[in-house]
């Protein structure tokens, strides 16, 4: 439930339009191949998660299989991108909550949402796995409502709908109306809505039983997440022909209202706050564990690797959140400077963060074999699976870079990574100097404590 929480957000509710606008009825397959891509990466990412189970996730397995500077770089860049979702989710959870209470100002709302679910996550991790798991109920319900009403409109069985048949998949164009190559951008959109599936190994460090937890999850949120993407894109270019501005500004909003359902925007108001809402306190919980498991490993303040009595990295906790709520700050204060280059900096961390799980797993699988550990979820047809992957993330990012819609979130994403890259390398220099200044030093060395 956790990871199909932090998957399934306003990016499948809204940006799904934006998606189908560019691409058309062919944006399915956008979806179809990006969730592929997802189903590999979570396979790989399970194969270490099985076998290691770390709160770390894959920071701690870039530590071990590729060295300490890319462990430091991705857990900061992983880290990074969810302190500005924070800021991005609780400002859109703001917007939809001042249409209902015009009278508050749209700032006070942000700041209040990020301080309710801040406190839930501060007082106990019970606290965040309840409404975490109720957030993603509602939003699974939401989803499994309106493709049962998809399937039953497409074949006629809804009372007062007139059935569209599969017509509108193939007027106005086509079913690919801007072409094939138009599912390259649409794909680049498509693969940030499936980021936030990983944190099920994040959180399997937390659970009674690590191995099974991840297991499980590995096993059956993908496909599930893949189905409830594919299949609700499906309805909607299906149900709805795909060049209507309703479909652009609201897709599922529009295929509601086709149905005759008063109400339609405010019932999906209320669902997309609750996707928002979920993404928020997905964040919190994700960012503050990774920076608990590098504070650990010595690779963030030691302050942040603490834990409550009842084994809450509460530090972490507030650390992240106080980023977050500095990010809302800087929105209200430089919406068109700093808060927009935040935003845009955050775009190509999915693939960064992807690419150094396939390369981790390239490396330690040869080790598990080595120690005859390997576990029963594997990557399927190794090395060769992995190595595919790894060419269609680099595929992506030069698709990034040719594009002009998207080369700036690329440039962006790529000073936050070289800013953090080149911390790493200074940090794996100077400890490097540390130790042979002591081996040459006659007076004992410092302790790691010290």
């Amino acid at each position: 439930m956790i990871a199909m929480g932090g998957v399934i957000g306003a990016g499948l509710f809204v940006g799904s339009g934006s998606v189908i606008h560019q691409a058309g009825p062919v944006a399915v397959v956008a979806y179809l191949l990006a969730g592929v891509l997802v189903l590999l990466v979570m396979r790989m990412l399970g194969e270490m998660a099985v076998a290691m189970p770390d709160t770390g996730s894959f920071s701690s397995y870039a530590d071990r299989a590729i060295g300490r500077w890319a462990g430091f770089s991705i857990g900061w860049l992983y880290a990074w991108f969810w302190v500005v979702a924070l800021g991005i989710e609780a400002t859109a959870g703001a917007i939809i909550i001042h249409r209902w209470t015009p009278d508050l100002p749209q700032w006070m709302l942000a700041f209040g949402l990020m301080l309710v679910l801040s406190i839930t996550n501060v007082v106990s991790v019970k606290f965040f796995g309840e409404f975490e798991y109720w957030f993603a109920g509602i939003k699974i319900a939401a989803i499994v409502i309106f493709l049962v009403l998809g399937a039953l409109a497409i074949g006629g069985l809804l009372p007062g709908v007139t059935p569209p048949g599969i017509t509108n998949l193939f007027e106005n164009g086509g079913f690919a109306p801007n072409g094939l190559a138009a599912v390259v951008p649409a794909l680049l959109v498509v693969v940030f809505s499936f980021f936030g599936s990983e944190i099920a190994t994040i959180a399997a460090g937390e659970s009674e039983n690590p191995a099974a937890a991840v297991r499980s999850a590995v096993r059956a949120v993908v496909w599930r997440t893949l189905i409830f993407f594919v299949g609700s894109t499906f309805v909607i270019v299906t149900v709805v022909s795909w060049d209507s501005p309703a479909v652009q500004a609201n897709p599922f909003v529009a295929v509601i209202e086709s149905y005759g359902i008063p109400g339609a925007a405010v019932i999906m108001d209320v669902v997309v706050l609750v996707a928002v809402l979920s993404c928020l306190n997905s964040g919190i919980y994700t960012a503050s564990r990774m920076l608990f498991s590098m504070a650990k490993r010595g690779e963030a303040p030691a302050r942040l690797g603490t834990l409550t009595s009842t084994g809450n990295p509460r530090n972490a906790i507030i650390a992240s959140s106080l980023v977050g709520f500095a990010i809302v700050a800087l929105n209200y204060w430089f919406p068109e400077a700093v808060f927009l280059f935040l935003v845009s900096s955050a775009g190509a961390i999915a693939l960064f963060v992807w690419l150094v799980v396939c390369v981790a797993q390239l490396r330690l699988r040869r080790h598990l074999e080595r120690e005859n550990r390997l576990p029963a979820t594997r990557m399927w047809l190794f090395p060769y699976l992995t190595y595919a992957t790894i060419a269609a993330i680099l595929g992506l990012i030069a698709g990034m870079a040719v594009l002009p819609e998207t080369r700036p979130a690329l440039g962006a994403s790529l000073v936050v990574a070289a800013a953090i890259v080149a911390i790493a390398l200074f940090r794996r220099r100077a400890r490097n100097t540390t130790r042979n200044d002591s081996a040459d030093d006659p007076r004992p060395a410092l302790s790691r404590s010290a």
